[in-house]
């Protein structure tokens, strides 16, 4: 195992997929010089040839990476903001989603799109602060939030394996974070929530770059409250049972998660544990999301639309008595 930072098991990962699967490529703007900082010695490794650069066109190099996985490829598209990630929508969720389902499995799309979501804050304004996934859940993708540098690196080899799209994000407020990555190859499967932190009293199931600060106030609420900290890890397929198990524990609930609030994915599950666990809770659950309205340049109306520690902590006083 070594201390590892999150945009350090980023690169690992990309060397490790590129060695195992010899029809692997990987694509996007700027890539070669890794203006990003995670693709750094990629093209002295494994050249041109799988290291491509791209022209300024989302939604080009996208469909040249669906046309490449129905001829038996195994594409990885890297985009650097978050919502260039619209541009290829029509490729990725018209082709890259249906065709497998369109060609009766005739063909398979196993493509990767990785993605660095800001979710702000930091001051990146109106047209670079969405978080995405909740579209993409409605649209069938396959979708994964790793919180720290040891899920990314086990999620994103499992999703380079996978015969579907998957898209992963990365959650900038957590880049700079470590954790312990084991030194040999490892996968984490799709669909399996990790518990960061036990407790008794609630469940918090937190998105991101919400889960450090679920675990805080976690730590700053002992021994008052026990809370119980769920990190889905892969929103899509969404492992519904460690959640319910947990709801069954503790009979209270909040959901955060920095993407909007309406037919976001901090709904979905307050939905889905309304219909399954409804008579195991105390309280109704709570979410804890940012406001439905653009996020502001300007810093403190930046904060004032996003959820932090402060409104976490409320929402578990709220249904904690």
């Amino acid at each position: 195992m070594s201390d590892t930072s999150y945009i350090a098991s980023i690169i690992q990962g990309y060397h490790e997929a590129l060695s195992e699967f010899d029809e692997s490529f990987l694509v996007g703007e700027d890539i070669r010089h890794a203006l990003m900082g995670t693709t750094r010695d990629l093209v002295e490794e494994f050249g041109e040839d799988r290291v491509l650069d791209s022209p300024i066109s989302e939604q080009g190099f996208h469909g040249l990476a669906v046309g490449a996985a129905m001829d038996g490829k195994r594409p990885i598209i890297e985009y650097q903001i978050n919502t260039m990630s619209y541009l290829g929508m029509d490729q990725l969720v018209n082709n890259a989603q249906k065709l497998r389902h369109m060609t009766d499995g005739q063909v398979s799309i196993p493509m990767t799109i990785t993605v660095n979501t800001s979710g702000a804050p930091g001051g990146s304004a109106q047209q670079h602060s969405d978080n995405a996934y909740p579209s993409l859940l409605n649209y069938g993708v396959k979708t994964v939030v790793p919180s720290t540098a040891y899920d990314q690196k086990g999620l994103f080899m499992s999703a380079v394996a996978e015969d579907d799209p998957v898209m992963v994000f990365w959650p900038a407020n957590v880049i700079g974070h470590r954790s312990e990555v084991p030194d040999e190859p490892y996968r984490i499967p799709l669909g399996e929530a990790d518990v960061k932190r036990e407790g008794s009293d609630v469940t918090v199931v937190a998105v991101g770059e919400m889960v450090p600060e679920a675990l805080s106030v976690a730590e700053s609420m002992a021994p008052e409250v026990d809370v119980e900290v769920i990190d889905p890890r892969t929103l899509l397929p969404l492992d519904e049972e460690t959640i319910f198990e947990s709801v069954r524990k503790t009979n209270r609930v909040v959901v955060a998660d920095s993407s909007n609030r309406t037919c976001g994915f901090a709904a979905e599950v307050a939905s889905r544990i309304a219909n399954q666990s409804f008579w195991d809770l105390d309280a109704p659950v709570k979410r804890v999301t940012r406001a439905d309205v653009p996020v502001a340049y300007d810093p403190p109306e930046e904060q004032y639309v996003l959820p932090d520690e402060d409104t976490i902590e409320r929402a578990i006083g709220d249904v904690v008595p």
